[in-house]
């Protein structure tokens, strides 16, 4: 016999004590979204971090789901092209286009059903549908019938309430409160979108992105600035994450602000952890420098391609005459044509259009293998083979 049951509760926020380690948090992240973005990373290799980043996010919300795509798999498949993609790597793909559609659009529209909408419509676009696959039989149509949450005890309301509850939660996100309760909205709307439980299938991809949205919308991501990566809260943990949202399930004040506490926690460790990035100094030791001896050592690049490509490293910024030096008794011409080689292998990008000083690139190439390794190996990833 099931034992999910329905328990409504008020959608409200709620008032940490003063001197609670939640209110340490909130003043903590406060500042961190004030804080002007200053690094000494060039803004073409970190938004090519940013980029990566949002790969790996992808991966990690469609892994708590069940896909078992691993990390590698999913890059291969980004390295060589395929029409055909298997089911798995187009769950992942669709979250990763549904991130970028945030970032293009979220400044300019409100998050409300449209925009929620949206998010759902791509994230099950293409997918078979229950019970055999991660789709959607109406992507981006609130569900008309009732459903039960496997992982918790809570059963989600009935659908004919589903548009009340989900306009009262957009009302709720929307309002024009202080800016101090901002982060508890976003920790209490993830949990009520997760009880509300608005979409036939598809809800947690769903939701991670919601809350994406709603963080970025709150200030924690300007331009190419700061990598925001909520879904390593969720997903580095998935017993946990089930865990704290059980608590909020109660609808209690204790439940909702340990709920709380455990999402902006997280959010500050990633955060705080990721713009180490900044610091180029340490990208540069720690991650890229590291990233080339292991391309070199599993012949990803040649052994010139690793020389040129660690002096681009070491300097950030490169021309011609910087490496002229590795080709020792060339010609110009020769060095300018080595140059265009690792251009046309996406290994070397110019700085501006139609300037002749270069920077790495390791987005789209097997550069990427070997970054993403040193990433993993400093705990940079959301979510581990």
């Amino acid at each position: 016999m099931s034992t999910n049951r329905f328990n409504h509760f008020d959608l409200q926020l709620t008032e940490p004590s003063f001197g609670s380690s939640l209110t340490d948090l909130i003043i903590e992240l406060d500042y961190l979204r004030k804080k002007p973005l200053a690094g000494t990373t060039h803004p073409k290799v970190f938004f090519q971090l940013k980029h990566l980043f949002h790969t790996l996010e992808s991966v990690g919300s469609a892994r708590i789901e069940g896909n078992n795509t691993t990390i590698a798999e999913y890059i291969e498949t980004k390295l060589e092209e395929k029409r055909s993609l298997p089911l798995g790597i187009m769950e992942i793909r669709n979250i990763e286009e549904a991130m970028t559609f945030i970032d293009e659009n979220i400044k300019q529209h409100p998050i409300n059903r449209i925009f929620v909408s949206e998010l759902h419509r791509m994230v099950v676009e293409g997918l078979v549908p229950p019970p055999d696959g991660e789709g959607d039989h109406t992507p981006g149509v609130y569900r008309t019938k009732n459903v039960t949450i496997a992982t918790s005890t809570h059963k989600p309301h009935e659908a004919v309430t589903v548009d009340e509850y989900m306009d009262e939660l957009f009302s709720f996100i929307n309002a024009n409160d202080s800016p101090k309760y901002d982060l508890l909205k976003a920790a209490i709307a993830h949990h009520r979108f997760v009880w509300v439980h608005p979409f036939g299938n598809g809800n947690g991809r769903t939701v991670r992105l919601f809350t994406y949205a709603m963080l970025v919308k709150l200030g924690f991501n300007v331009d190419v600035g700061r990598i925001l990566n909520p879904t390593a809260v969720f997903c580095s943990n998935r017993d946990e994450y089930y865990r704290h949202l059980a608590a909020a399930d109660t609808g209690t004040e204790e439940g909702m602000l340990e709920w709380c506490e455990y999402v902006l926690k997280g959010l500050k460790e990633e955060i705080e952890k990721i713009d180490r990035l900044l610091d180029y100094t340490f990208l540069k030791k720690e991650i890229l420098l590291p990233a080339l001896t292991h391309s070199t050592e599993r012949k990803y690049i040649t052994e010139l391609e690793g020389k040129v490509l660690k002096r681009v490293v070491e300097k950030q910024v490169i021309q011609a005459g910087d490496v002229k030096d590795i080709f020792e008794g060339k010609l110009n011409a020769e060095v300018s044509r080595q140059l265009r080689k690792l251009i046309e292998r996406k290994m070397l990008v110019p700085e501006q259009e139609g300037t002749r000083k270069y920077i790495i690139r390791f987005d789209n190439n097997y550069l990427l293998r070997s970054v993403i390794k040193m990433l993993g190996d400093k705990g940079f990833l959301p979510v581990k083979d």
